[in-house]
Order: structure tokens, then C-alpha cells, then sequence
């Protein structure tokens, strides 16, 4: 079941986070780099953009879509969002909750007449999103370690592949 987040639990969907980061074998000093970068407070879990995929009362993963930073305030539904959050729990990976939450995602995005979805992929994880429609459109800077690049990638929204989940 997809549901939203919820206020109370953002620290249980912050540790959530950092064991899924924890996943691609980084080194501890590693992963207390992101543990800010991570880190979800009351607001963000209680918006409108953030959900849960939970199975008999477990959360299994978190996906969460935000504002492209820097893009302008305008009418009507803007141009693009980012998904700014995807984490599985590590006993849940492979299990097609990533999926699952990544169409939600999509879906949620379209519906609110969203074109573009970017995201900035752990390097480990953009073969997950390229499966499933994204486009690799350069590279960004890590918000947790300095000098790191990572894979920027784009959902075109609408476009026959994406739609059909190529």
C-alpha cells in the first residue's frame, strides 16, 4: 500500500533512509557524511509530496518529490519537479517496492500536470532509473561530499516509453 508520510515518523523514515544509502557498501564515514543530507523533519514528512509503501504496518520504502530548486514561482502546475527522495529498506530491495514507489511518484507527478521529473541518482542506482525511463542528462554536485558527481537524470512525462514503463 502507498500512503502519505506522516509527521511523527520522520525519524524512523530518516534511519530508513540512511540504511538504503547504506546498501551500496559505503564505508561509515561515508554515510554520516549524508546522515544531514537525509535527515527529514516533521513538515517534510506531513507534505503533500512525500509517501510511504508499507506492508502490515511496516514501512518498506519512501519516495518524496520537491520544487526544482531555483525555479521560478508561477502559475499553474510548473514545468518540473524533483524527486528529491527514493529509499528502500534493505530487506525490502528487490522486492519491486522501488518500482512501485518510483511510479507512484511519476503518476502523482503527471497528475498534477508536471512534464519533467529530474533527479540526481546515487551512481549505484541509475541503472534502477534508466530501466524505467530516465534519461541521463549530465551531472550535479553531491549535497553531502564535496568533489563527488553524480548522474543527473530527467523523466520526460508523457513520452510513449516512460508511459508504457520501458
Amino acid at each position: 500500500m502507498i500512503r502519505r508520510t506522516r509527521p511523527e515518523e520522520h525519524e524512523a523514515l530518516s534511519a530508513l533512509a540512511l540504511r538504503s544509502k547504506g546498501h551500496w557498501g559505503y564505508p561509515p564515514e561515508f554515510l554520516e557524511a549524508c546522515r544531514e543530507e537525509l535527515r527529514y523533519d516533521a513538515e517534510t514528512c506531513g507534505s503533500e509530496l512525500m509517501w510511504a509503501a508499507e506492508r502490515d504496518g511496516t514501512v518498506l520504502g519512501i519516495v518524496r518529490l520537491a520544487p526544482v530548486a531555483g525555479a521560478p514561482d508561477l502559475p499553474g502546475p510548473p514545468e518540473a519537479l524533483e524527486l528529491e527522495a527514493l529509499f528502500v529498506d534493505p530487506p525490502a530491495i528487490g522486492t519491486g517496492c522501488g518500482r512501485l514507489l518510483l511510479e507512484h511518484a511519476l503518476a502523482q507527478a503527471r497528475a498534477r500536470g508536471v512534464r519533467r521529473v529530474l533527479l540526481d541518482a546515487d551512481p549505484g542506482a541509475e541503472t534502477f532509473y534508466r530501466r524505467f525511463g530516465a534519461v541521463r542528462i549530465g551531472s550535479a554536485p553531491s549535497g553531502s561530499i564535496p568533489g563527488r558527481m553524480l548522474p543527473r537524470l530527467e523523466y520526460r512525462l508523457g513520452d510513449e516509453a516512460e508511459a508504457a514503463g520501458h
